[in-house]
């Protein structure tokens, strides 16, 4: 996932002319507005309970070590950022992997844990940017995995896994570059200066697409080769 353009001390105001902004890991508090992050989080937590009582009733014992060393792997991977020209960086999430192996409701908690982590305890996103990276990724982005996996499957799995892996990351920066480039739109000064994000969708959306062209075709071969992995010990210690 790519990391957001930041403003290099507000983001209440516009950088000034020709000056990038500087990179920064996931969504800080203070870019998204109260009106849109509310309704999110009013989204979110019943979309938490749901997912909690699917995992608690479906997720087999024998499962657990497998599904926390794949947390951890997407925790690992989302914390590491590679640098792009103009003050973005990007990383890989995970998605895929989580969605393919373990469903799109544990996806969405393994992920939303990892998002509430890493603001937490790293100070890696914020608290307000929650409900926004937990849908669009660890929702949106695993039904989109699980989705493109189930239907694909027959032609090929390992097509099947790249094409799910790939699409997860692509929907999912799409909604986070549509949220953000939206922020000038819904909160304003009575002048018209954003209130939080200042760049709009002109800029997000290439800033945020284009990289993950690349971003996707990465995830996509990393995630197959993962999964390899994973269902050949898995038809091991089942023989």
């Amino acid at each position: 996932m790519i990391q957001p353009l930041c403003p290099v001390v507000y983001p209440r105001d516009p950088l000034p002319t020709g000056i990038p902004p500087p990179p920064c890991m996931h969504i800080p508090d203070g870019f998204i507005a109260p009106q849109f992050y509310l309704p999110l989080y009013a989204v979110a937590l019943p979309a938490w309970t749901l997912a909690l009582r699917r995992v608690r009733r479906n997720l087999d014992e024998r499962g657990i070590p497998l599904l926390a060393v794949v947390t951890a792997l997407a925790f690992v991977l989302s914390m590491i950022a590679i640098p792009l020209p103009g003050g973005t960086t990007v990383h890989a999430t995970g998605i895929g992997l989580l969605a393919v192996l373990f469903g799109v409701w544990t996806a969405f908690v393994s992920l939303s844990l990892v998002f509430l982590m890493q603001a937490l305890l790293f100070g890696d996103g914020g608290i307000t940017a929650l409900p926004l990276n937990a849908l669009a990724m660890g929702l949106v982005g695993s039904a989109t995995a699980a989705g493109v996996f189930h239907l694909l499957r027959g032609r090929g799995e390992s097509l099947a896994v790249f094409l799910a892996a790939a699409l997860a990351v692509l929907v999912a920066a799409l909604l986070v570059a549509l949220a953000l480039g939206l922020q000038p739109l819904i909160a304003q000064r009575a002048d018209g200066t954003p209130l939080f994000f200042p760049f709009g969708l002109a800029i997000t959306l290439p800033a945020v697409l284009l990289p993950h062209l690349v971003v996707a075709v990465g995830e996509g071969l990393l995630t197959v080769f993962i999964y390899r992995f994973v269902t050949r010990l898995r038809g091991a210690r089942q023989g």
